[in-house]
């Protein structure tokens, strides 16, 4: 692995990531480090998907693939950002 793709994956990871907050409703409450992390990991596993689909090279643009990325980021925002909300009590005050 050379700087070249490492600095490739954190972009990429950092537009998958983004595109996938953008899709999820309301607010999240994670920082832009898990979103960067949220979509590298999405952006692997959805080209590993994509290729085993057999829709990962494609002439022009690889629309699928992008999608498939975007919705597991998506997922993962998602997850993520509930595992960080705070807990509520329902307890009540007498």
């Amino acid at each position: 692995m050379t700087i070249s793709s490492i600095i490739g994956a954190i972009i990429i990871g950092t537009v998958i990531g983004v595109l996938g907050r953008l899709v999820v409703p309301g607010r999240q409450r994670i920082g832009i480090l898990w979103t960067i992390a949220v979509g590298i990991v999405a952006a692997l596993i959805g080209s590993a998907i994509a290729a085993g689909l057999d829709v990962a090279d494609t002439d022009g643009i690889d629309w699928v693939e992008w999608l498939i990325q975007i919705g597991l980021a998506a997922v993962g925002v998602a997850m993520l950002d509930r595992t960080k909300a705070p807990r509520r009590t329902h307890s009540r005050r007498r």
